[in-house]
């Protein structure tokens, strides 16, 4: 028994020719740094998002700060975001100069619970940034309509959800703009690291791709101060010819997700990811709840069966944001989720069999 926590090598084999001819393109044109390639994945995946501008950057954690720049986030500001995320989405928005106000998690989907958002807004609050963790939508509806009765503006977190839909809307489309990671592991991966921001305004991606590129979209024509956050032609290629299976590499994480689901909701003690009804979960990650986590992770590890916790410490908590005295009391669900949360092996290829064999590990264990 040996089931790996993704398989990035197989992927790699299933698509071997078209991710060889990619590479070898960008090489042949030395289209290193942005360029048709680049170009070409922009428009596609803005279309594959149902979104009119893609500026893609350097990776997902560029494109939150590239945002918030672009929109003007200042010292002296606050920003709203979940406890329980990568440290990206929070820090990126000290990065980018504001403060970061943490809201707890709604209990079931790990996502942002609204009410949290409504009492943490203060004068102060400039905007939200919800995170469709896991690949399930965070509550646009809600978080929507808080934000238009403060006039706030919303980014979205879409690194781990891409093609979700909430209510039939595409995630991304909701807010001001959507951040997106490439990560090799995600969804839709890269062969390194690569990012985009996607947003439905002209003058926002107008701004957003000058301060991506040294303040200018034309090169010695500096009209601002920027970064260097490009995505570079052999990534944008890579991830053109996995753009085309993104669908179905989708569809068959959703059934594997299902053959999880029926097996082990029939197992005490483990919570199956709940999902809510309008939201399309992605499942970049498939991610259940056992009092005895850590316990149950190393007993699959001594079957062959990976793992990973993502994540162990809930954002308020970790040392970083120890300046804010932050106590379990105030994300009661974060806190607890933590010590609980185990993401199973996930990827398109997965096999009923690997399943099963994962299932009956879970079954086993005392």
């Amino acid at each position: 028994m040996s089931v790996p926590f993704a398989d990035l090598q197989l992927q790699y084999q299933t698509i071997k020719g078209a991710i060889d001819d990619a590479i070898a393109a960008v090489i042949r044109d030395n289209a290193f740094i942005r360029g048709s390639y680049v170009d070409r994945f922009e428009r596609d995946f803005a279309s594959a998002v149902s979104v009119e501008h893609c500026v893609s950057c350097a990776n997902g954690t560029d494109a939150l700060y590239l945002v918030m720049a672009a929109l003007n986030v200042r010292p002296g500001d606050e920003v709203i975001t979940t406890a329980h995320s990568w440290i990206s989405t929070a820090a990126m928005i000290t990065h980018a100069g504001a403060t970061v106000k943490f809201c707890d998690t709604d209990g079931a989907t790990f996502t942002i619970d609204p009410a949290a958002v409504e009492a943490a807004i203060t004068p102060r609050t400039v905007g939200i940034i919800p995170v469709h963790l896991y690949g399930q939508p965070a509550d646009m509806a809600a978080i929507m309509a808080i934000a238009e009765k403060h006039r706030l503006w919303v980014i979205e977190d879409c690194a781990q959800a891409h093609l979700a839909q909430f209510d039939g809307q595409a995630v991304g489309t909701f807010g001001a703009a959507a951040t997106y990671s490439f990560y090799p592991g995600k969804n839709l991966g890269a062969m390194g690291d690569a990012g985009a921001v996607v947003t439905k305004d002209p003058e926002l991606a107008e701004r957003i791709a000058m301060l991506a590129r040294h303040g200018g979209l034309v090169k010695h024509q500096h009209h601002i101060e920027g970064i260097n956050s490009r995505l570079d032609g052999l990534q944008a290629a890579i991830l053109s010819a996995k753009l085309p299976h993104l669908v179905g590499w989708t569809k068959a994480r959703q059934e594997a997700a299902k053959r999880y689901d029926s097996a082990l909701s029939q197992i005490e003690a483990i919570e199956i990811p709940q999902v809510v009804s309008g939201r399309d979960h992605v499942y970049h990650l498939y991610t259940i709840k056992h009092p005895k986590r850590d316990e149950l992770a190393a007993y699959l590890a001594s079957k062959g069966i990976q793992t990973a916790v993502n994540y162990p410490t809930a954002l308020p908590f970790l040392p970083a944001y120890s300046r804010f005295g932050h106590r379990p009391e105030d994300f009661p669900h974060a806190f607890r989720d933590q010590s609980r949360i185990l993401s199973l092996p996930m990827f398109a290829e997965i096999t009923a069999a690997q399943q099963q064999d994962v299932v009956e590990g879970i079954r086993s264990f005392r």
